[in-house]
């Protein structure tokens, strides 16, 4: 699946280590890369100190930056493999998460009618789950004075929200990672494990865990 795989896509909640492993797998696959730049959100750090406040805000940066970045992709195939660390379906899962009823409404007829007809599929999702205090000890790690007011209990409802949409996804091939007890970003061996699970991977949807 690897070898044949342009567009990848690594995702997860917040913490789960998706843009370190997206950056690995990119250097290793020799691609491009197309990273989200939450750092450029001039609402975001607002929007974990007041989250009521700033959620909208928050949302429809997110929401136009992304959009940008893929509007401007331009095409990938045989000659242009690239490696990103996020999908735009994404906007909306944040969206139902942090939005009240009415501002979800707006949100939505925006994103509708600024979304194009037809948007680049990604031939390969890598999906990252972990536990939410092992995304709050990463989040921690890291140090992000944006980051510094995010709680477990909201990771937790981030988490669970991802887990219910990659349920349901069926868009690309999903590979499912226990990043909870793996770190192919800085383990090497389970990197080298991760790259062959990919490159073997014959069904639609796998796991990969040290369990199986």
């Amino acid at each position: 699946m690897l070898d044949k795989a342009h567009y990848i896509v690594v995702e997860g909640p917040i913490g789960a280590g998706k843009t370190s492993l997206a950056r690995r797998l990119a250097e290793r696959l020799q691609s491009e890369t197309l990273f989200e730049q939450a750092e450029h959100n001039p609402f975001l750090s607002r929007f974990y100190q007041d989250p009521e406040r700033w959620a909208m805000a928050t949302q429809l940066s997110f929401l136009y930056q992304r959009m940008d970045q893929l509007a401007a992709l331009g095409p990938i195939g045989e000659e242009r493999r690239l490696v990103s660390d996020f999908i735009i379906d994404k906007d909306r899962l944040f969206a139902a998460q942090n939005l009240s009823t009415d501002e979800l409404a707006l949100y939505q007829r925006i994103h509708d009618d600024i979304k194009p007809a037809q948007t680049t599929q990604p031939d390969l999702v890598v999906y990252l789950q972990a536990r939410p205090e092992r995304l709050m000890e990463r989040i921690r790690k890291r140090g992000l004075d944006a980051e510094r007011h995010i709680t477990e209990a909201y990771l937790q409802q981030i988490a669970d929200r991802y887990t219910r949409y990659f349920y349901q996804y069926e868009a690309a091939p999903l590979f499912i990672v226990d990043a909870g007890q793996l770190n192919p970003v800085d383990n090497d061996e389970d990197f080298e494990m991760l790259l062959a699970r990919l490159r073997d991977m014959r069904g639609y949807r796998e796991f990969f865990g040290y369990g199986g």
